[in-house]
């Protein structure tokens, strides 16, 4: 497992049609960091967002896909999203109040 800390897990919010209408639900979409697992990604989002409280985090890793220039084939990066879904009484993250 590698050491990363909370401030590295959590890339960047999803910001997508679906992933927009999950925040309904209190349910949040980021793109995290390959290498971190669920429990990283729970106390990176309660330690990053003030009064938010996670009740379950569901992940989901992406291959890259393959891309071609000419004759030359190559991968791009592999990627891990994660859903986060908040309690009932957790405070909503102000990342995506104005959208």
């Amino acid at each position: 497992m590698a050491d990363i800390k909370y401030y590295d897990v959590i890339l960047k919010p999803v910001l997508t049609e679906k992933s927009m209408n999950a925040m309904a639900e209190k349910k949040y979409t980021f793109l995290v960091h390959p290498d971190a697992t669920k429990t990283q990604v729970k106390e990176a989002v309660e330690k990053m967002f003030e009064g938010t409280k996670v009740a379950k985090v569901n992940t989901m890793n992406y291959d890259g896909k393959t891309k071609r220039r000419g004759m030359t084939f190559g991968k791009t990066a592999k990627t891990k999203k994660a859903v986060v879904q908040l309690t009932a009484e957790s405070a909503d993250i102000e990342l995506f109040e104005g959208l």
